[in-house]
């Protein structure tokens, strides 16, 4: 089998690249003749399918990326298997994805949105993250390096650390997780809650309104936001420094920093919901606060990066949801449960990379694509 496999390569720091690195990683690990090239380099692209010729060429993305992971290889005559996420909606290539023979998505709430939009299951295999679960692993409270990421953050050893990670802070369910916070803190042992965001114009403004928050919370002094680019090498280690992940995200397709959480032997707080379902296990890996609200529209603008002219409208005969909120009281209820009791935070990461390590561990997820692989298309 060849693979070529499709993502912003070489990889930054996100999560798409992220998950088409490791795939890359691990398919080359099992000795499967692959190649890695940026998604979007067409005339790389091409030079690949004529020398290498590829019996598959994976491409890591969403729907709105259908130009780049399956027109272009099928205009060379290159059989293209996306491996898709979803942001709330598919507006577009309905046509083309269903014309494909396998669509690959990262967990069932995302292959339930393609489904919901008009993509046909029986195309629709699920393929989850994975975790390098040799650099997420658990780290002693003294491990120099451990204690170098608390110092930088002005955390002291005996402060209860709580951590929420993502492009911004509030898609991740920051804002949810300060209301709980504020509702606790008089009962809470002393804590710091920190979002490190990746510094972008869209998360300057939006840091500012959750900052707002905080301080019309009263809790401003104890929410650190830290905006420093950094690279993978580091996340291991300021995730290994909290005690607690907290991200009961408002959409989330797969959830990879609680996956990483859950392999550093942190217990998560999550919302029981969409990719969460998949990756975590209410009361043994995790806390999975209930829905409290879903949020629905009922159109959309889309333009180009759509597959559409400019600010074209969709009106839906049913609204769609788009956004979720975890319920407040829940998330206060577990975080107390959690700050409180050292043994259950033990007890539930422990748990956490148990599960990591069977089902999500990069080279299983390999194992897996060529497997379906295999199964669906006849490719060894």
């Amino acid at each position: 089998m060849k693979v070529l496999v499709l993502y912003d390569y070489p990889p930054s720091p996100g999560g798409l690249a992220t998950q088409g690195d490791l795939l890359f990683k691990g398919l080359s690990e099992l000795g499967v003749d692959t190649h890695a090239v940026h998604f979007e380099s067409a005339q790389e692209k091409e030079w690949y399918y004529r020398w290498f010729e590829p019996d598959v060429v994976v491409g890591v993305g969403y729907w709105g990326h259908t130009p780049q992971l399956v027109l272009h290889p099928q205009r060379y005559g290159v059989q293209p298997v996306p491996w898709l996420v979803a942001d709330g909606y598919i507006a577009n290539y309905q046509e083309v994805l269903n014309a494909l023979p396998l669509i690959l998505v990262t967990s069932n709430w995302v292959k339930e949105m393609y489904v919901r939009d008009g993509i046909n299951s029986d195309k629709i295999e699920v393929l989850p993250v994975g975790c390098n679960t040799d650099a997420f692993i658990p780290f002693s409270k003294d491990n120099p390096k451990i204690q170098a990421v608390r110092d930088a953050l002005g955390i002291p050893p005996d402060q209860i650390m709580i951590l929420t990670v993502g492009g911004d802070a509030a898609s991740k369910g920051a804002q949810e997780v300060m209301q709980a916070l504020a509702i606790i803190d008089t009962k809470a042992p002393d804590w710091k809650y920190v979002c490190k965001v990746w510094p972008q114009p869209r998360t300057k403004i939006q840091n500012l309104a959750d900052l707002e928050i905080a301080t019309q919370l009263g809790i401003k002094n104890n929410v650190t936001y830290a905006t420093n680019t950094i690279s993978r090498n580091f996340m291991p280690y300021l995730i290994g420094a909290c005690d607690i992940y907290a991200a009961p995200s408002r959409l989330e397709g797969f959830g990879m920093p609680q996956i990483e959480a859950g392999a550093c032997e942190k217990p998560v707080i999550g919302i029981k919901a969409m990719g969460m379902l998949d990756t975590l296990i209410h009361n043994e890996t995790a806390f999975l606060a209930k829905v409290a609200q879903k949020i629905a529209v009922n159109q959309v603008i889309l333009g180009d990066e759509s597959g559409f002219e400019d600010k074209h409208n969709i009106i839906f005969k049913k609204p769609r949801t788009v956004d979720y909120r975890a319920n407040v009281h829940d998330i206060a209820k577990y975080l107390l449960l959690l700050m409180g009791d050292e043994a259950l935070r033990e007890k539930m990461g422990k748990a956490g990379r148990e599960r990591v390590v069977k089902n999500f561990d990069y080279r299983v997820v390999a194992k897996r694509f060529v497997q379906i692989i295999n199964e669906k298309l006849g490719i060894i």
